[in-house]
C-alpha cells in the first residue's frame, strides 16, 4: 500500500470509530453507567475494535498462511489494511481520552497507544514487519472479554453468572493470547535480531518490554479483583489499562 492509501485507511478508521461512538450514544445506557456516559461509549467502541480486529487478525493468517513463515517481508494487502485500521483506532482513542479524561487517569493508556502507533507506523510505512504486527493484534481476542468484563461491571452485572463465566474465559484467553503471544514475540525478535536493523530491533524490544510489564500488572489486578477477593458486587471501575490496571481502560 502506498502512503496515500495508508493515510486514507487510517483516516477512514478514525471516522468509522467516531461513528461507532456516536451510534452507541443513541442507544439506551444502563442507569448505573449514566453518571459516566463518555466512559460507557468509549468502552463499547473499544469492544467493537477488539471484536473486529481479533477476528481479522486470525483471518489474515488463514487467507495468507505464507505470512506465518516470514513475519518480516511477507504480507497481504488484507494484513496491511488491518494494521492501518488499528493505527486509526488507536489515534482516535488517544484523542478521545485527551479530550474527555483527566491525564492522571489515562497516562498509562496514552503511553501504551503512543508505543503501539509508533511500532505499527514503522510496519505500514516500511512495508516490513506487518506480519509481526498482525501477531501482536491477536491479543485483541482477549480484549473482547476484557472489555466485556468492564461493560458488565458498569451495568452492575458483576454478581451474575455471565460475569463469572466471562471472568474465567477472560483469564484463560489472557494467558493464551496476551502472555503467550508476548513471550513468543520476544523470542522471535531475539532469534531474528541479525535480520532486523538496529532501529527497528530497538523499537520492537522497547515496545515489547513496555507491553509485557503493563500486561503483567494488569493480570495481577484482574486475578486479585475477580478471583482473590471475596465477593459481593464490585464497584464500577474507571478505565483499566489494555494493554491493556484499576483506574484505566482494559485493552
Amino acid at each position: 500500500m502506498e502512503l496515500n492509501s495508508v493515510l486514507l485507511t487510517a483516516g477512514g478508521s478514525i471516522g468509522f470509530f467516531k461513528l461507532v461512538n456516536c451510534g452507541v450514544s443513541k442507544l439506551p445506557i444502563p442507569e448505573s453507567a449514566c453518571r459516566n456516559a463518555w466512559k460507557w461509549r468509549n468502552v463499547c467502541t473499544s469492544f467493537t475494535h477488539s471484536l473486529i480486529t481479533g477476528i481479522w487478525a486470525v483471518l489474515c493468517f488463514f487467507v495468507h498462511p505464507q505470512m506465518a513463515e516470514d513475519l518480516i517481508g511477507t504480507h497481504s494487502v488484507f494484513s496491511h489494511a488491518l494494521v492501518s485500521v488499528s493505527i486509526g483506532y488507536f489515534i482516535y482513542d488517544f484523542l478521545d481520552m485527551v479530550v474527555n479524561q483527566k491525564m492522571i487517569l489515562s497516562w498509562e493508556l496514552l503511553f501504551h497507544h503512543t508505543v503501539v502507533i509508533s511500532c505499527f507506523g514503522i510496519a505500514v510505512l516500511t512495508g516490513r514487519y506487518v506480519g509481526f504486527a498482525v501477531v501482536a493484534l491477536l491479543v485483541e481476542i482477549n480484549s473482547v472479554f476484557l472489555h466485556l468484563r468492564q461493560i458488565l461491571r458498569m451495568a452492575c452485572l458483576a454478581a451474575g453468572d455471565l460475569y463469572r463465566i466471562n471472568s474465567m474465559v477472560n483469564l484463560g484467553t489472557y494467558v493464551v493470547f496476551r502472555i503467550n503471544t508476548l513471550a513468543w514475540m520476544t523470542r522471535w525478535l531475539v532469534l531474528n535480531r541479525d535480520n532486523i536493523p538496529l532501529f527497528s530491533y530497538t523499537a520492537g524490544s522497547v515496545g515489547l518490554a513496555i507491553m509485557t510489564a503493563m500486561n503483567i500488572v494488569l493480570f495481577y489486578r484482574l486475578l486479585r479483583s475477580d478471583f482473590l477477593k471475596s465477593s459481593g458486587p464490585m464497584p464500577t471501575e474507571v478505565k483499566e489499562s489494555r494493554g491493556q490496571g484499576e483506574g484505566k481502560k482494559e485493552t
